[in-house]
């Protein structure tokens, strides 16, 4: 994976907006969510969630598709699972990690 689809996805999920439609998308899973319903949920007026849906779609790390007249929309579970590879790839050279108190 490239460094800059890396850089893009972090940036479009560095939104809190878009992080919680985001978040929403993973708990609904492959079968996704109607706008309408991710709109409802997290109390969003239609023009600011499309903004947003948008920006998600164009990092890469949500997938749309039309379902009748409703756009349904779903998290790119496989570019989710490359951006995780990426940035744990060479964690740690291998070394258990540490649990750190809080």
């Amino acid at each position: 994976m490239e460094k800059q689809l890396v850089i893009s996805a972090l940036a479009a999920l560095a939104q809190e907006t878009r992080l919680d439609v985001f978040r929403l998308l993973v708990r609904a899973g492959p079968e996704g969510l109607p706008a309408g319903r991710i709109a409802e949920a997290l109390d969003l007026p239609s023009a600011t969630l499309s903004f947003h849906l948008k920006e998600l779609k164009n990092a890469g790390l949500a997938l749309c598709e039309r379902d009748g007249r409703s756009m349904v929309y779903s998290p790119d579970c496989s570019r989710v699972e490359e951006i995780l590879r990426y940035l744990t790839e060479n964690c740690c050279e291998g070394l258990a990690i540490k649990k750190t108190r809080r």
